[in-house]
């Protein structure tokens, strides 16, 4: 399937993705903490809740490689979270299940752009197996 893409068109897909996810799992964490918060406190919470997703968003959107990298951590605490809810709550279970799908989605988002960014492979030595190319 990667094949049949051309580089740019499977980079810009990857970054496209990237930001969607991170998008996504905004949504479901602003709606989660609109349906569990009143509403002054609920805008707080949402903030602060949205914290770790704003933290590399600069990067992302520079498409840089190495905030794509760190930016899998920012994935841990929905993650926690969402898996936390489903199995502990089950009054907040759709909207938990929405926001671990959400985290699954941008975890593998940012794993398919670390992989298609990823710098070529040095070339390996010309000389024959075993031999040392110094050695003369």
């Amino acid at each position: 399937m990667s094949a049949s893409f051309p580089a740019s068109a499977r980079l810009d897909r990857a970054w496209r993705l990237t930001l969607a996810g991170a998008a996504l799992l905004a949504a479901c964490v602003a709606a989660a903490a609109l349906r569990s918060a009143s509403w002054p406190s609920g805008l707080a919470w949402i903030a602060v809740l949205l914290l770790p997703l704003l933290l590399p968003l600069r990067g992302l959107w520079r498409r840089n490689r190495r905030t794509c990298a760190w930016a899998t951590l920012c994935v841990a605490p929905y993650f926690a979270y969402g898996t936390t809810e489903v199995i502990a709550n089950p009054a907040v279970r759709p909207v938990a299940g929405a926001i671990l799908f959400a985290s699954l989605a941008w975890f593998v988002s940012l794993v398919y752009c670390l992989r298609v960014t990823r710098p070529a492979a040095p070339a390996a030595p010309s000389g024959p197996a075993g031999q040392d190319a110094s050695a003369g």
